[in-house]
């Protein structure tokens, strides 16, 4: 009852014209970075960073949770017309959708994917209304040192899953790791790997690290490998389905929701698991086996439904333990430390008006992306039409221009082309960028912890051991480093002989 309770004041403040436009404003600019590939919502809310500094921090949230869902949505705009999976979790709708729309049946696989997304959504939004303040009321109770264990099981399992490879991820964490701790000591007031440069006492720029990471290295990738021939399917229309589509999609939007929300809310859990989990279930299930491959419903419905849920489950660790479990969680993570707040078990009590305004907002946001993207389906298609280059330039400049207006600091612009080219780098090399920003975030939070749990041990290390919680969460932290080796080198199976 006191979730309801306050879920219905957090209406009361999504609900005000303004907070309402700036939703709007987020679902549709979602769709928008969703619909052009290359862009997604980590990038947008970090090349925003710098803008919504000045905003109320509950519209400035408003707006990124909009854009955060309206990218989900998009997303698949995309990987349907023409073939381009915006991020690794829409591989299978490209795969399904692709086929469906070379079919003639566009406007169905848009409209599956569109409405199996507003459905987890919204089931992935009530479960977070009701799961992240129970897990907030535990979460108080938490000792320091198992909050050190939990991040660093977060840094392990998140390494791991990004890219192909654990060991690029691990040196991508170390890197990200380093660059937190570049300033001045807090507790010893010692500087640490500044060079001598004064500019460097107070740290890196977060803002800076992120949009050169992320923005200048992502453009720059994307546009070293840019094509003018684009093959994009025409659609006439909006997105549509027949009866006999509803009958196959319903389900599978609601077994991809079952699978999605629970993986989403895991550290390193991420979106393309359940997506790929959903697409075997549909495929064993559905009484057309022989369409998967050439353009099944149930193969873009349940995927999607899976994509969007574990959308609104990563919110849960983000919220309650402040653990981001995704690159665009890991931004929002630092969006809140912009505003000098701590997400966590105690953001449901100091800051109720943002948490349970940004939880309203989401379910506005949800109605206000089924109404965008079903009838105006043609309008984002043509999106795709846009010239790259432009787009390319335009992000450029923005990333310059917003990182220059922080401090007005030439110095910052150097940082951020060092970091462009080390993210363009990253990206070449296949190095994940998301455990770098991961560790830059939460790398002066795990040191804060790590000397809290000593200090109250009185420099004792056993302390690490001696907590059951910490020393179980330490236990998994060592099976998640040593089970992938042991199975990696297995000797691989025998191949299966069809004749």
């Amino acid at each position: 009852m006191d979730a309801l309770n306050s879920l219905m004041a957090g209406f009361g403040t999504a609900m005000t014209p303004m907070n309402l436009l700036y939703s709007l404003i987020g679902v549709t600019l979602g769709t928008l970075v969703g619909v052009l590939p290359g862009i997604g919502p980590a990038l947008t809310v970090a090349l925003l960073l710098p803008v919504t500094a000045q905003l109320e921090p509950v519209s400035a949230f408003i707006m990124f949770a909009g854009i955060y869902y309206g990218g989900m949505f998009g997303g698949s705009t995309t990987s349907i017309l023409l073939n381009t999976p915006g991020e690794s979790a829409s591989i299978i709708t490209a795969l399904e959708g692709n086929k469906m729309a070379r079919r003639g049946r566009a406007a169905a696989a848009l409209a599956t994917a569109a409405i199996g997304s507003f459905i987890a959504g919204t089931i992935g939004t009530v479960l977070l209304t009701f799961f992240a303040p129970a897990i907030a009321d535990v979460a108080v109770q938490i000792p320091p040192s198992a909050k050190f264990a939990m991040i660093l099981l977060a840094f392990v399992t998140i390494s791991a899953t990004f890219g192909n490879s654990p060991l690029r991820g691990l040196i991508s964490l170390f890197f990200g790791l380093a660059i937190g701790l570049v300033g001045t000591d807090l507790q010893s007031g010692q500087a640490r790997f500044t060079l001598g440069r004064p500019e460097l006492l107070d740290g890196i720029e977060f803002i800076t690290v992120v949009i050169g990471l992320f923005a200048i290295g992502e453009t720059l990738y994307v546009a070293s490998r840019y094509r003018k021939t684009q093959d994009v399917i025409k659609l006439q229309g909006g997105a549509s389905m027949k009866p006999e589509d509803w009958r196959r999609s319903w389900k599978p939007w609601l077994r991809g929701t079952v699978l999605g929300f629970p993986f989403g809310a895991l550290p390193a859990g991420g979106a393309e698991i359940p997506t790929f989990l959903s697409y075997t279930l549909e495929k064993k299930l559905s009484k057309h086996p022989e369409e998967f491959g050439k353009g099944a419903i149930e193969g873009v419905a349940g995927p999607e439904a899976a994509n969007n849920a574990s959308a609104a489950g990563v919110l849960v660790p983000l919220l309650t333990l402040g653990l981001p479990t995704s690159a665009t969680a890991a931004i929002l993570l630092a969006a809140f430390q912009q505003y000098g707040l701590q997400p966590g078990p105690l953001l449901f009590v100091t800051s109720s008006d943002l948490v349970w305004g940004l939880i309203a907002s989401l379910y506005i946001g949800n109605v206000m992306l089924l109404l965008l993207n079903l009838p105006l389906a043609p309008v984002w298609a043509r999106l795709l039409l846009i010239p790259r280059p432009y787009l390319y330039a335009a992000i450029l400049v923005f990333s310059t221009v917003g990182v220059y207006s922080l401090n007005n600091s030439v110095f910052d612009l150097v940082l951020l082309a060092l970091f462009g080219v080390i993210g363009y780098g990253m990206r070449r090399f296949d190095f994940p960028v998301t455990p770098a920003i991961i560790g830059v975030v939460l790398g002066p939070t795990a040191e804060s912890f790590f000397r809290t749990a000593l200090q109250q041990s009185n420099g004792d290390f056993s302390i690490f051991v001696r907590q059951p919680l910490t020393a179980f969460i330490l236990f998994v932290v060592l099976l998640a480093l040593i089970v992938p080796m042991v199975l990696k080198r297995r000797p691989p199976p025998e191949p299966y002989d069809v004749a």
